[in-house]
């Protein structure tokens, strides 16, 4: 029961670690489904070219590190248009090229970890803009084929590109409005993404308190050279599938597996796999659908273990690989101290994004709209799926909503 109470609190402790993160990140995709349209993320990065992939990488970079916040952006950027491939580079530079994982990391596991952080980032990127073209059909690559494909719904983006160019809207539209729409997607991703976040949390928790480091040994092979090398950067992010939440709250436990013997590629891979745990890769099925969920599945599995494992090849080489294993650390988790400003800084931005949720401008006509199964909020001009309902037309998010929907209001 100890442990039990313990990998609660520990949760409750990372999620206090990430609150500011999620705040901001959550926040930043708000604005990005308000403010941008299609239009423009087609021109900013519609492609998968070396110069949009660098533009979204440098976009992910100054962006959040939460793993959750960093995919309900990535998933926005796509509605808008960006290329998928484009879309996931960002999405991966968001958690693995930020400054903060790289001095947790560094406080934790040492300089050389940090270091490999970003090299081994750097590659994953390179693999994603060569492999992940090769497994998408034309129809997954964009968002507009993607969803006709798959949903049958033909959306007119030309109406969307028409009645909300930010060009035209920003001259025409409040800044009141613009900032309670943003509160609205930012809030509708929060409410979508609730149960996954809170399952994520705890499961973390739980990994690092009632799991005993034995079993973690149990799993490494060692004593086998490269093929122990191998083993362990595929074992790393099957690790990472089961047990944590994000790429700095994954951070303890990555230090909790080196001193239980996985390699030093292992550890990478596993710090680069907190985009396939388990909540995430069911919010990619709610996103993508289950068969693009699956490729994404596949394609990011293989590329975070290659990474980890030429990582770990390059460190080697240059003789770099740490040769101790480095416990953890027990750090304070109050105190004034950054997080601590953060968490304040985000706790205030939290409260003004729900007073302009609650309190959107009055006597206009909007061009938002709730789901009613999620709790996502869409723009009318360009919902993925519509249904009259009661002389009511209700927007969705996604087809499978709609579907949702008319399960539970259809007569047994």
């Amino acid at each position: 029961m100890h442990r039990l109470t313990t990998g609660f609190v520990e949760g409750w402790w990372m999620f206090y670690e990430t609150f500011w993160a999620l705040i901001f990140g959550f926040a930043l995709s708000g604005i990005v489904q308000a403010l941008v349209t299609r239009k423009q993320m087609s021109a900013i990065m519609g492609d998968h070219r070396s110069s949009t992939v660098a533009r979204a990488s440098f976009f992910g970079m100054v962006s959040s590190s939460c793993s959750y916040a960093a995919s309900a952006l990535a998933h926005s950027l796509y509605k808008k248009g960006a290329d998928f491939t484009a879309a996931m580079v960002f999405m991966f530079a968001s958690t693995n090229l930020v400054i903060e994982l790289g001095i947790v990391l560094w406080l934790l596991l040492g300089w050389q970890f940090a270091l490999a952080e970003f090299a081994g980032g750097a590659v994953m990127i390179l693999l994603l803009k060569l492999f992940l073209p090769l497994i998408l059909t034309k129809e997954e690559s964009k968002i507009s084929d993607f969803q006709t494909h798959a949903t049958g719904v033909d959306i007119d983006f030309g109406v969307e590109e028409k009645a909300s160019d930010m060009t035209e809207a920003s001259s025409s539209q409040p800044w009141r409005a613009k900032v309670s729409a943003s509160a609205g997607f930012t809030i509708g991703d929060f409410t979508m993404l609730r149960v996954e976040l809170i399952v994520g949390f705890i499961v973390a928790g739980l990994a690092t308190t009632i799991v005993p480091l034995s079993f973690w040994k149990t799993l490494f092979l060692t004593g086998h050279g490269f093929w122990s090398a191998i083993e362990n950067a595929l074992i790393g992010p099957f690790i990472a599938l089961i047990s944590f939440v994000c790429s700095v709250g994954n951070v303890p436990l990555a230090a909790a597996l080196w001193k239980s013997g996985i390699t030093f590629g292992g550890v990478i891979a596993f710090i680069f796999a907190d985009l396939i745990s388990l909540p995430l890769v069911l919010i990619y099925r709610k996103y993508y659908g289950k068969r693009l969920a699956l490729k994404m599945l596949f394609a990011f599995w293989s590329i975070m273990s290659l990474s980890g494992l030429v990582t770990e090849g390059v460190f080697r080489l240059i003789h770099q690989v740490p040769s101790h294993k480095i416990a953890m650390m027990s750090g304070k988790h109050f105190g004034w101290n950054a997080t601590t400003i953060l968490n304040t800084l985000a706790l205030a931005v939290a409260g003004v994004i729900y007073y302009f949720y609650k309190n959107p401008p009055k006597h206009e006509i909007s061009d938002f709209a709730q789901d009613p199964i999620c709790g996502m909020q869409v723009r009318k001009s360009d919902a993925p799926a519509t249904y009259k309902y009661l002389g009511e037309t209700l927007y969705f998010c996604m087809e499978g909503c709609k579907e949702t929907f008319i399960r539970q209001t259809q007569p047994l």
